[in-house]
């Protein structure tokens, strides 16, 4: 098992999401883990990541990990094909992208498999990825 540091980057610009997204790229996502808390502006995603440094660099088999996504300053949060009545079926992560509107605001958009989106407007990026542990199982809930 590598002894990598837990991972902790924080974005605040579309290029530092650029390398979030490379992080999360293929990331299990539970619409249960997904919790939009409107009155504190913020979104954050649970998810199980794979850990693409020990992967890259030929460690003795792939991990994942779990993590938090959060957004903070958000405005709004909209989804498409997430079904929030099935809240354990699980949506793979292909990647955000960052879509300025008005800077410093705009929109992250969570692009899932199966055609899901999850689009979240900003007054601003403050974004932040963080590793809470591995998953022992390899397979945390997906």
């Amino acid at each position: 098992m590598s002894t990598t540091a837990p991972l902790k980057l924080i974005a605040l610009d579309a290029d530092d999401l650029a390398v979030i997204s490379a992080h999360v790229q293929d990331a299990r996502v539970q619409a249960c883990d997904i919790v939009w808390r409107q009155c504190e502006k913020r979104l954050v995603v649970g998810l199980n990541r794979l850990d693409w440094e020990q992967t890259l660099s030929g460690g003795p088999c792939s991990r994942r990990l779990i993590a938090a996504l959060r957004f903070d300053r958000v405005l709004a949060c909209k989804s498409r094909n997430i079904d929030h009545e099935a809240p354990e079926a699980t949506l793979e992560l292909v990647g955000i992208e960052f879509c300025a509107t008005d800077p410093p605001g705009g929109s992250a958009i969570l692009i899932f498999g199966d055609g899901a989106a999850l689009r979240v407007d900003v007054e601003c990026l403050e974004c932040e990825l963080t590793d809470l542990g591995t998953d022992d199982l390899g397979t945390a809930r997906g």
